[in-house]
């Protein structure tokens, strides 16, 4: 059965000229023999502990953001695992890894199947032209009926509170909004989001707040 583990790794973020202290989420879906890891940021050992000794099918990244994949191929060397992005994002990895490639491109409706649970692929631009949300109707805490939640792993396309940040190179406020309004509000108000930064929420409680993103703006 499939299950998700969580660690907060701890780095930098850069980006424009400047860099901030951040914490991120990693997220490792699978059972006791595979599984797949989003994002793991920061402490590629760390994450590998936390694997503890699974087969990882692949590495799926939400975005390019430096924080997100600055020890991604560490990462890799240890698990052996491909490495995936969305090809949007190639010139944010070519900015950290200007002479190492991706071993291969996330495309919108793409599925990955670990331990039991689909994973599809959702192409979310705005934070980033490649950013990409995980959906995963099988999986969340399940109701009398046994019928589970669903969870989508958001990245920095939606956070409890609202949109991920636009207002930098390669982003854009008014594209997050359409992306979380078509590919991520449309989903069962109890599906669960598991975000790249802070607290989880759930789209019930995002939804409401549409308007107040839109006036508020980036």
């Amino acid at each position: 059965m499939a299950r998700i583990d969580h660690i907060v790794t701890s780095g930098t973020f850069s980006l424009d000229g400047e860099t901030h202290e951040v914490d991120n989420n990693v997220w490792i879906v699978g059972g006791a023999e595979e599984c797949v890891v989003i994002d793991p940021a920061h402490d590629a050992h760390a994450v590998w502990k936390a694997v503890n000794g699974r087969q990882v099918l692949a590495i799926l990244l939400t975005h390019g953001h430096d924080d997100h994949i600055r020890q991604v191929m560490e990462f890799r060397r240890m698990v052996d695992a491909p490495v995936l992005i969305h090809p949007d994002d190639r010139m944010l990895w070519d900015a950290v890894f200007p002479d190492e490639a991706p071993d291969g491109a996330l495309q919108d409706g793409d599925t990955f199947r670990v331990a039991g649970v689909e994973l599809e692929v959702r192409h979310t631009p705005g934070h980033s032209p490649g950013s990409v949300c995980f959906h995963a109707p099988a999986l969340g805490e399940k109701d009398e009926e046994g019928t589970p939640t669903g969870v989508v792993f958001s990245g920095d396309t939606l956070f409890a509170g609202g949109p991920g940040a636009t207002g930098r190179s390669y982003s854009d406020f008014d594209t997050i909004i359409e992306s979380i309004s078509t590919r991520l509000l449309p989903m069962s108000d109890r599906t669960v989001v598991h975000t790249g930064h802070g607290d989880s929420t759930t789209i019930g409680a995002e939804a409401p707040h549409l308007d107040e993103w839109i006036a508020r703006g980036h």
